[in-house]
């Protein structure tokens, strides 16, 4: 299938999803860049509603970079215990803190590529934040974009940086932030891993992986 026909066929599925969840955006609660930034590390292999029940006291205690090094790592591990592998989330976190005082007057960089050298966040956490916190075209591949994108044909492999590229020739700029949000909410309401709702999904006539038997 040529480009253009898969961008076509693209368009189509985003106009469907865009029916189906009207009011699309971040599930992520936060007030600022930075608190984005940390709920975002935060939800690395944990879900958003986990996040925010933790975040609503975070946010409270830690209000800037300063604040999360000013307790031992032990104490923050403590904080965010329940968003899971901890230790190591407690030390990016802290290095990440440390990183944004020293080399950016502790505010959270617009530029993609310093935001993705920070410790501990890298392309997709970066592609959260500069797409949401400051309305900057990006797309975040997590796990239900890299699922969804395969099951629909677009892309045939598991890799990150090359499913990114991949939907940004196919997409335009203007759809980048929120496409995520549409595959990610479909992909937690209909197309679910172990029982994907075919029979149900508005994607159905355009999606080369259903199983409607």
């Amino acid at each position: 299938m040529s480009k253009k026909s898969e961008s076509e066929r693209l368009k189509s599925i985003i106009d469907l999803l865009k029916k189906e969840y009207p009011k699309i955006k971040i599930q992520l609660d936060h007030s600022s860049p930075f608190e984005l930034l940390i709920a975002t590390m935060l939800s690395a292999q944990c879900t958003d509603a986990r996040v925010n029940i933790v975040t609503k006291d975070l946010f409270q205690k830690y209000k800037s970079p300063k604040d999360y090094l000013k307790v031992p790592q032990e104490e923050l591990g403590k904080d965010i215990f329940s968003t899971g592998f901890y230790n190591s989330k407690s030390k990016n976190i802290q290095a990440c803190c440390k990183k944004l005082i020293e080399e950016h007057i502790g505010e959270v960089p617009k530029d993609f590529e310093k935001l993705a050298n920070l410790s501990g966040v890298g392309r997709k956490t970066a592609s959260v934040v500069v797409g949401n916190a400051f309305g900057i075209p990006a797309i975040a591949v997590d796990t239900h974009v890299i699922r969804l994108t395969n099951l629909l044909g677009f892309v045939k492999t598991k890799d990150a940086a090359k499913i990114e590229a991949i939907l940004k020739k196919l997409l335009p700029k203007e759809e980048w932030v929120n496409f995520t949000h549409y595959i990610i909410s479909h992909g937690r309401k209909i197309c679910i891993a172990r029982r994907p709702k075919c029979l149900e999904c508005v994607l159905v006539d355009l999606c080369p992986s259903k199983n409607v038997d």
